[in-house]
Parts: structure tokens; C-alpha cells; sequence
């Protein structure tokens, strides 16, 4: 070798196979679940051999073997014996994991998917308003009032006043005390929190009308009206997601 060509070796970089992910399993499962929630691999279909999917990736028996495995974990495929790998209806996928919900909201161009995490949210959200109505101490209710005056002086910073609208909503939550409900409500949020099609419309005029909505919550949770910061939440967390959503068909799934 010349003196010029190990100079070149010797800048080029590691082999492509050395720059692979770390898991190859974990990358593997990402873009097979993808396949699947994009249908490239309906539902009642089997995944491609253990062959076949060896040669497609470039990995061993024993990677393709784990992200199947993960995949089932996921709810998106069953192991049948004799059949092979069969991917599963999405009434079977478990929607709060990560990949699953991340790769869904992706696909679904009809928003369908967001209604539904609005809905559950709003569920969630106002059982935990009505229970802090009722528990709130006095710290709690100077952090939310704090917040809700902070938030008036920054509705011309959407940035800033959003990471306030989490902030006031997790004092809520962490107030009712129901773990298992916030942990729920922060898994989805955080899956969707800095999307352009969860937050949707940004302008000032939405922040004002957003904070009046967590006034009122505020001044029901501090009057102890548990039914009147529910009926607050609710409304509230309706109202924003209708105003900023930008979809083509009419949230039906709000309605009740």
C-alpha cells in the first residue's frame, strides 16, 4: 500500500458494519413493528421466515429471534406453532408502549389515534382535578395560582408557556396522589408533547383562551368544588385540542 493510500485507509473511518446500532435487536424490532403498523405485514399475516429476515437485515438468527420475541412482548405478533410468526389485529397492540403508540400516531393521517389520547386524557385528568379539590394543601394551590398568573404574562411565548401547561397540569395530578393515573398521562404526553400535530396551532390568542380554561380549574380545586374543577378539566382539555387540531375529518370520538 502506498504511503497516500494509508493516509486515505487511515481517515475513512471505521467499516459500515462497526457503525451499526449497538441493539441490533432493538433496531431490528423498530422497524418491523413500522412494517407492521404501516401494513406492509397485515393483520393474519405471518413475518417473513427467520431466512429471510436474517438476509433483509444483515443479522444472525439470534437477532431476529430476540426482536421477534420483543415484538410479541409488544402485543404485535403470536408464535404459533406449525404457522410461524403471525401478526396480530391492532386491537391486540399494546398502545401504551412507546414504539407502538409513536409508530401509530404516524400513520394515522385521520387523527384518530390523538382523539382517542385526548379522550383517555380527559378521563384521567379530570377524576384526578376532582379528586385534588379535595386534598389540595395550601402549597399546591400557591404553586397553581402561580402558574396560572405566570402563564398570563407569557401567551406571547408559546415555548415557554407550554412547559407551564405541564407544569400546572402535573401539580393537578400530583395532588389527586393517583400515581398509576399520572404515570398513564405523562406515557402518552411524553409520546406526543413536541409533535407538530398534537400541538397544532401555537398563535397568542389560543394561549389566552388555554389559560382562562386553567383559571377556572384553578378557582374550583381552591372554592373545594370537586365536580366543578372535573367539569373545568374536561372542558378545558377539550376545547384546547379541538381549537389547535387540524385534521380532515370532525373529531367524533369527543363528543359525549
Amino acid at each position: 500500500m502506498t504511503a497516500a493510500a494509508k493516509s486515505a485507509a487511515s481517515v475513512a473511518g471505521p467499516p459500515a458494519w462497526s457503525r451499526r446500532p449497538a441493539n441490533l435487536a432493538t433496531a431490528v424490532t423498530a422497524e418491523l413493528a413500522e412494517r407492521i403498523i404501516r401494513g406492509v405485514h397485515p393483520p393474519g399475516s405471518p413475518l417473513p421466515p427467520e431466512p429471510v429476515l436474517c438476509a433483509t437485515f444483515s443479522v444472525s438468527r439470534t437477532v431476529v429471534r430476540e426482536a421477534v420475541k420483543i415484538l410479541q412482548e409488544k402485543g404485535l405478533v403470536q408464535v404459533r406453532q406449525g404457522t410461524g410468526t403471525m401478526v396480530t389485529p391492532p386491537a391486540m397492540w399494546n398502545m401504551l408502549d412507546e414504539l407502538v403508540l409513536g409508530a401509530t400516531i404516524a400513520e394515522d393521517a385521520s387523527l384518530a389515534i390523538l382523539d382517542d389520547l385526548v379522550v383517555t386524557r380527559r378521563v384521567l385528568e379530570s377524576d384526578m382535578a376532582n379528586v385534588a379539590a379535595r386534598l389540595a394543601d395550601d402549597a399546591t394551590l400557591d404553586r397553581l395560582r402561580t402558574l396560572v398568573d405566570e402563564m398570563d404574562d407569557l401567551v406571547d411565548d408559546h415555548v415557554t408557556y407550554h412547559d407551564h401547561d405541564r407544569a400546572f397540569h402535573d401539580t393537578v395530578m400530583q395532588a389527586s396522589g393517583n400515581r398509576i393515573a399520572r404515570a398513564v398521562v405523562r406515557a402518552l404526553e411524553s409520546q406526543v408533547s413536541n409533535t407538530a400535530r398534537y400541538m397544532g396551532r401555537t398563535e397568542r390568542a389560543l394561549c389566552v383562551a388555554s389559560n382562562r380554561g386553567h383559571r377556572h380549574i384553578y378557582e374550583r380545586i381552591a372554592a373545594r368544588d370537586p365536580e366543578g374543577a372535573a367539569d373545568a378539566m374536561f372542558t378545558h382539555i377539550t376545547e384546547a385540542w379541538v381549537v389547535r387540531r387540524s385534521g380532515p375529518d370532525e373529531p367524533t370520538r369527543l363528543r359525549r
